[in-house]
């Protein structure tokens, strides 16, 4: 097939990171594939190092002209089959793709309601729309799309073995060797809830006083962030870390992955955990608790709820038998049910019947 993959994101994010291995697991398989993304963004920048072919737009806002315009032409052009859109502006980009014989399908990575009229209106044109968990589904569905076009393919991310040079990278941070270490990979927004976890934090060092929290993100949270571990003690067991290209070296020297979300598609940064082996604390949101089996892969508690978080993480840390058995355990789910190669073949599944 010829397929155009659509995303309109600046930054590098879970979202763009599915977009490139959907994009060259599709270009292995011996599909023609074109990359259509903002200019200057780090996916293209990301693209053209995986040698993907890659077409630079101008995204502005929803139904843009320009945007629309070069979509359409790209479409026909290319005689493309099918174009994926990954994000709201990018569907709204491709709405108008007149003549062209592709089909439209969308994927929708976050479990936030539709927002408005015109958001469910984008939606229900499209031929497919991909939803990233089942939790995704059912807000999709609430929001008046027909099952009939909802697809559940679950995100994926590539099987690898651990890098080392982990417990280097977390001394140069400040951890202490030997010190237990809870980590969390997130972008901190209000969505993904580090403020909880903070709080969470406070309690877990009283009862565990050797344990330290890398905060691997950047966000426009960061400096309020900051400001509650300052106020509440954690300065030196608190630990932000900011961007960072090598999570695959510091996820793997993490006791305990932990994803604090209040609302949640999925999570690929605990899927890279459970690839990793690493038992995972996490909460009920979204699609999560399809991850993570408590009691089995790790934890999942209520969302919001600091004591509760706690008193996983503190019971997690404490029994390292227990611990590893839920990262090997973890493990298992992941190379079932979260690898990207199986996140590439439902996808090409839904575009064969698509088309």
């Amino acid at each position: 097939m010829r397929i155009v993959h659509v995303d309109s994101a600046r930054g590098w994010r879970g979202g763009q990171n599915q977009v490139l291995l959907t994009a060259k697991g599709m270009e292995r398989r011996g599909h023609e594939v074109i990359v259509a993304c903002r200019a200057g963004s780090a996916l293209r920048d990301r693209a053209r190092a995986a040698d993907l072919n890659v077409h630079e737009m101008g995204f502005g806002g929803d139904f843009v002209p320009g945007p629309v315009l070069a979509l359409r032409s790209l479409a026909r052009r290319f005689r493309a089959d099918v174009v994926h859109v990954h994000d709201p502006h990018a569907v709204a980009a491709a709405l108008w793709l007149g003549s062209s014989r592709a089909r439209l399908i969308a994927s929708r990575r976050v479990d936030f309601a539709l927002r408005g009229p015109l958001s469910r209106w984008k939606y229900r044109h499209c031929r497919r729309v991909i939803a990233v968990s089942a939790a995704v589904g059912r807000v999709l569905e609430k929001d008046g799309l027909p099952a009939a076009s909802v697809r559940v393919v679950y995100e994926g991310v590539p099987d690898r073995t651990p890098a080392r040079g982990g417990e280097d990278a977390l001394r140069a941070l400040g951890v202490p060797a030997g010190a237990p270490v809870v980590g969390n990979v997130a972008a901190l927004t209000a969505h993904k809830d580090q403020a909880t976890l903070l709080a969470a934090a406070a309690r877990v060092i009283s009862r565990v006083p050797e344990a330290r929290f890398v905060i691997v993100g950047k966000g426009e949270l960061e400096l309020r962030l900051r400001a509650q571990a300052r106020a509440l003690g954690l300065e030196g067991r608190v630990l932000f870390a900011g961007f960072r290209s090598d999570v695959d070296y510091l996820i793997p020297a993490f006791d305990v992955f932990c994803l604090s979300s209040y609302m949640e598609g999925l999570g690929t940064s605990l899927l890279d955990a459970m690839c990793y082996a690493r038992a995972v604390v996490g909460t009920a949101a979204g699609g999560i608790p399809e991850a993570v089996v408590d009691g089995v892969t790790g934890r999942v508690v209520p969302p919001r709820q600091p004591e509760a978080l706690a008193a996983a993480l503190t019971q997690v840390l404490q029994d390292r038998t227990r611990r590893e058995a839920m990262g090997r355990a973890g493990r298992l789910r992941f190379l079932d049910r979260f690898t990207a190669d199986r996140m590439v073949e439902e996808t090409l599944r839904v575009y064969q019947e698509a088309v």
